[in-house]
């Protein structure tokens, strides 16, 4: 394989907006007509093996199926917030919750592992709920300690 021209590369891709990665066979042509109709689910998973979104709809089946994954009662108490890196953050209902899951992260971390949606996830974050705020309005003075600083 020759050398990649950088300019001719970014020239297609804004030109059909799509980015076609070299490696990667080009898409087979269907057999039949072109006005003939496809099924939905072959048109839905060609656009997403085009577009490589595999790892991102993995993701969104372990948000949606989150009940079902950890049960109904680490769900009521949980809720995950985001995967970056294969670090998935769980924000608890209450600091007790956000230490005991920890204690037991081994464990939800292989159930997690082990179910059918595939996300790729390698460690677990647990926080509890964010305390007060004592920030209010635009105008605020850093450092300050808030309504603690005029108890003399």
């Amino acid at each position: 394989m020759g050398k990649r021209d950088l300019a001719l590369d970014l020239f297609r891709v804004f030109k059909t907006g799509s980015v076609r990665r070299i490696d990667k066979p080009a898409p087979t042509r269907r057999i039949g007509r072109t006005t003939d109709p496809e099924l939905i689910a072959d048109v839905l998973s060609d656009l997403i093996a085009e577009r490589e979104w595999d790892s991102g709809l993995t993701e969104g089946n372990l948000f949606v199926t989150w009940a079902s994954i950890v049960g109904a009662d680490i769900a009521a108490h949980t809720t995950p917030i985001s995967i970056c890196d294969g670090v998935l953050t769980v924000q608890t209902s209450s600091t007790a919750w956000a230490t005991q899951l920890a204690l037991v992260s081994s464990q939800v971390l292989t159930t997690i592992q082990n179910d059918p949606t595939g996300a790729t996830i390698e460690k677990l974050v647990f926080f509890g709920p964010s305390g007060p705020t004592w920030k209010k309005g635009i105008r605020t003075i850093r450092n300050a300690r808030g309504a603690r600083d005029t108890y003399g």
